[in-house]
C-alpha cells in the first residue's frame, strides 16, 4: 500500500454522529482527524458546524484535505498534536467549541504501511513516529535506553508482565534496527507457556514503545483538560479509546470534571466547594456490538465515553 493511501474505516460512526447531533452550531474539533471519516459524517449530519481538524501525521492531513474538500471553507486542517487543542481553539473563537472528538490509538493506514514501523506483523524500520518531523523514534528507544529505562517503559505503557526479561533481551541483542528483529527478540524472551495465549507476544512491547515515542498519554492528559475547558455550554466531548491505559485516563478526567474534583464522602452533599463542569452522557462506556466488530475488527477493543458541558452556576 503506498504511503499516501490513507484509507481508514471509521469506528462506531453512527454512534459518534448520534452523540454529536444535539450540539449547538459552531466549531467542531476533530482532534485526531485521520482520514477524515468521522469528520465527514458529522459535517454532513450537522450543517451548522465548521471543522478544525488536527493530526500530527502528514499523510493523514493530506488524505483528509482531499476527502473534505467539498465542504469548502467549513474545514480547516492543522498539522498539530492534540495537546495544542486549547490554544488552537482560543486563537480562532471566543465562543468556545461546540464539539470535540478524539479517536485514539494507531490508525489502520499507519499499521498497514510497513515503512512506518508500527506493526509487529511486518518487517520495517524501527520508526513509530506519528509526526515524522520529529527526530526521536523507536530506534532511539530500543537502542539507546538503559535497561531500567526500557523496563519502566514496558511496565508503565505496556503493562507487560515480563518487562524485565524483555528489556534485558533487547539490551543484549543490540543493535536492533527492524520491527521484525525486535518482535523476534521479544518473542524469544517470553517463557514458552506465556506465548501460547494472549495474542502476539510482541503486542504490549510495541504499544509501550509507540506511546513513549509519541508521548501519547502525556499529550492526552493535556488535551482532555483543554477539551473540557474550551467547550461552550451544551457542547460535547466524545473520546474513543482502544486500550486500558487510555480508557482509564479518559474515565478519570471526565469523572473529575463531572464532580468538579469533589473530595467529599460518597452519598453526602458536597461541602468542599467543588463545581462540576460537565455531565456524563453514560455511566460507563459504549462498546461495539457483534455486527460492528464483524464489519470492522478494529472496533473490538473500543470504549467510547462522552460528556456535555453544563452552564456555570449563577
Amino acid at each position: 500500500m503506498p504511503d499516501d493511501a490513507f484509507v481508514h474505516v471509521p469506528v462506531l460512526l453512527d454512534l459518534v454522529v448520534e452523540l454529536l447531533a444535539p450540539v449547538p452550531d459552531g466549531l467542531f474539533v476533530d482532534a485526531t482527524l485521520g482520514g477524515g471519516g468521522h469528520a465527514e459524517a458529522v459535517l454532513d449530519a450537522h450543517p451548522g458546524l465548521r471543522l478544525l481538524g488536527l493530526d500530527r501525521d502528514d499523510a493523514a492531513c493530506a488524505a483528509a484535505a482531499e476527502r473534505l474538500a467539498r465542504f469548502g471553507d467549513r474545514v480547516e486542517i492543522v498539522r498539530s498534536g492534540f495537546d495544542q487543542l486549547e490554544r488552537l481553539v482560543t486563537d480562532r473563537t471566543n465562543e468556545g467549541a461546540s464539539a470535540v472528538l478524539f479517536d485514539l490509538g494507531v490508525s489502520s493506514p499507519q499499521l498497514d504501511v510497513a515503512e512506518r514501523g508500527f506493526s509487529y506483523r511486518s518487517g520495517g524500520p524501527l520508526d513509530m513516529r506519528m509526526d515524522r518531523r520529529q527526530s526521536f523514534s523507536a530506534l532511539d528507544v530500543v537502542n539507546d535506553y538503559s535497561f531500567p529505562q526500557l523496563a519502566r517503559v514496558l511496565t508503565a505503557f505496556g503493562e507487560e508482565r515480563h518487562a524485565h526479561r524483555i528489556a534485558r533481551a533487547i539490551v543484549d541483542a543490540r543493535p536492533i534496527v527492524s520491527t521484525e528483529q525486535l518482535a523476534s527478540v521479544v518473542r524469544d524472551a517470553i517463557p514458552a507457556p506465556a506465548r501460547r495465549h494472549g495474542g502476539n507476544p510482541a503486542k504490549r512491547t510495541f504499544q509501550a514503545i509507540r506511546i513513549e515515542v509519541n508521548r501519547e498519554l502525556e499529550q492526552l492528559a493535556d488535551a482532555l483538560d483543554g477539551a473540557v475547558s474550551v467547550l461552550q455550554p451544551g457542547g460535547r466531548v466524545v473520546v474513543m479509546s482502544y486500550h486500558s491505559l487510555e480508557d482509564r485516563m479518559v474515565k478519570e478526567h471526565l469523572r473529575d470534571a463531572s464532580t468538579g474534583g469533589c473530595t467529599c464522602p460518597p452519598g453526602l452533599p458536597c461541602a468542599c466547594g467543588a463545581v462540576p463542569t460537565v455531565r456524563l452522557l453514560k455511566r460507563g462506556a459504549w462498546k461495539a456490538d457483534a455486527d460492528e466488530v464483524a464489519a470492522n475488527r478494529r472496533s473490538e477493543s473500543v470504549r467510547v465515553r462522552a460528556a456535555e458541558r453544563i452552564p456555570e452556576p449563577a
